[in-house]
C-alpha cells in the first residue's frame, strides 16, 4: 500500500547537491540528467527526511489526492 503522502521537488530552484538522495531510506530519489532532484512519488513514504536536508527549501512533503476513493 502506498503511503498518502509524498516528496514534491520545486525544480526551479533545486540544486541538485544530492542531499536528499543520500537521507532518502527507500533511496526513491536520484539526480535527474545532473539538473534536479526526481522523486519516485510511486515508491516515495513520505517521511520528510529529505526535505529536512535540503540546503534550498525546495522539497515539501505533500498528500496524495484521492479521486473516487482511490489514489
Amino acid at each position: 500500500m502506498r503511503s498518502k503522502r509524498y516528496a514534491f521537488v520545486n525544480r526551479r530552484i533545486c540544486v541538485s547537491c544530492g542531499a536528499c538522495t543520500r537521507e532518502c531510506p527507500k533511496s526513491v530519489i536520484a539526480i535527474y540528467k545532473g539538473c534536479y532532484a526526481k522523486v519516485d512519488t510511486d515508491n516515495c513514504i513520505g517521511c520528510g527526511k529529505c526535505s529536512k536536508v535540503c540546503p534550498v527549501g525546495c522539497i515539501e512533503i505533500r498528500d496524495r489526492e484521492v479521486v473516487n476513493g482511490q489514489e
